[in-house]
């Protein structure tokens, strides 16, 4: 934050840091509402999509609304990978589902996964997570049941042992535009335990052309199904690579994603010009 409150001073743009929590602000008075972390909504999905939605009456809001909406829920997974977005294999189970059929039919499906991945559609920074060996059923079936039990709709992924060889790629994009990436390391333990994504788990990244070309397709597939008239302002896609070593994505992160500028000179600057940008155009 400190990065691009810097940029935006420099180009003029006047900033406020504001809490989505805060009933005083007057959101009227701004000329946009840019999301940056308002990570709590994990907890409450719902009031913070409804804050969404006043603020979106009152002001703009970056990105704007359907995708905030759509982008919450990993359900969007599904969408990308009908518009031909290469993704994690992937498994969703509602609650009402029998956890332990959902478990074994994935298990059946992907017959090379040596471990299975289970985590709720709405969530961020790994949280409620859970990557089990896929001898220990017992153990994945009852994480999924527990998930069921708290109202998320669940995710069954395999674990690509990739991840733990080379990490992920993180690759930023402004205005439909590649800016940076970062490698992250692997958050998901063995043990059942999950590292917090500090800095000293990232480094940066040189994007090759191949990751490249599947971010900015997963990019322009989310603002095609979104039927948006322009690229998303900001957003980031999360890539790993699958068994054959081809690029996937693991998530795409358009509402609120940490865009890692301290990894990356100069790009609070041009986060900072494409909103002005972005501003210019819609209001001259």
């Amino acid at each position: 934050m400190p990065l691009l409150l810097e940029a935006c001073q420099a180009i003029g743009l006047r900033t406020e840091v504001c809490d989505w929590e805060d009933p005083a602000i007057d959101w009227l008075s701004f000329d946009a509402a840019l999301l940056r972390s308002p990570w709590n909504y994990v907890e409450r999905p719902p009031q913070f999509l409804g804050w969404c939605e006043r603020v979106s009456a009152l002001t703009r809001l970056f990105n704007p609304l359907p995708v905030t909406r759509w982008g919450l829920d990993k359900h969007y997974l599904a969408d990308l990978a009908a518009h031909g977005v290469p993704i994690v294999p992937t498994r969703f189970v509602a609650p009402g589902e029998d956890p332990m059929l959902a478990v074994r039919e994935f298990l059946v499906a992907h017959p090379q996964a040596r471990e299975i991945v289970m985590k709720p559609t709405v969530g961020a920074y790994s949280k409620d997570v859970q990557r089990r060996a896929r001898l220990l059923e017992t153990e994945a079936v009852e994480c999924v049941t527990h998930l069921l039990g708290k109202g998320h709709h669940v995710i069954l992924q395999p674990y690509l042992e990739s991840i733990d060889r080379d990490g992920e790629t993180d690759l930023a994009y402004f205005d439909g535009v590649y800016s940076h990436a970062i490698c992250k390391s692997a958050m998901l333990m063995p043990d059942g335990t999950v590292n917090v994504p500090t800095q000293d788990l990232r480094k940066a990244r040189a994007a090759d052309e191949a990751e490249r070309t599947v971010a900015s397709a997963a990019l322009e597939a989310a603002a095609s199904h979104l039927c948006l008239e322009r690229p998303l302002l900001y957003g980031r896609v999360d890539l790993v690579r699958g068994d054959d070593g081809q690029p996937v994505v693991l998530e795409l992160e358009i509402c609120e994603p940490s865009l890692n500028l301290p990894f990356a000179e100069g790009s609070a600057m041009k986060f900072a010009q494409a909103v002005a940008q972005r501003l210019k155009s819609e209001t001259g």
